[in-house]
């Protein structure tokens, strides 16, 4: 699992903000495309690519992007 991959399929997940946004340390809640539906599309995409289950409290917790791939590598070495 490689961090610009999941950098890349993370940012997929908005329609119209520019994918050159997003980094590492993107405080991906503060943009003004955030909504549930994103949370919803980004929780799937996580479970359908790497078979994790992401909970709302964990994306609720992440502050960036690469706090949510920390999660999901934590649970991956579950």
């Amino acid at each position: 699992m490689e961090l610009n991959v999941f950098i890349e399929k993370f940012a997929e997940q908005y329609e119209d903000t520019p994918k050159n946004q997003f980094c590492a340390d993107l405080k991906f809640r503060e943009l003004d495309e955030w909504s549930s539906l994103v949370a919803v599309g980004i929780m799937t995409m996580v479970d359908e690519e790497y078979g994790v289950v992401l909970t709302g409290e964990d994306i609720r917790e992440s502050e960036t992007i690469e706090d949510v791939f920390n999660i999901i590598k934590a649970k991956v070495a579950e």
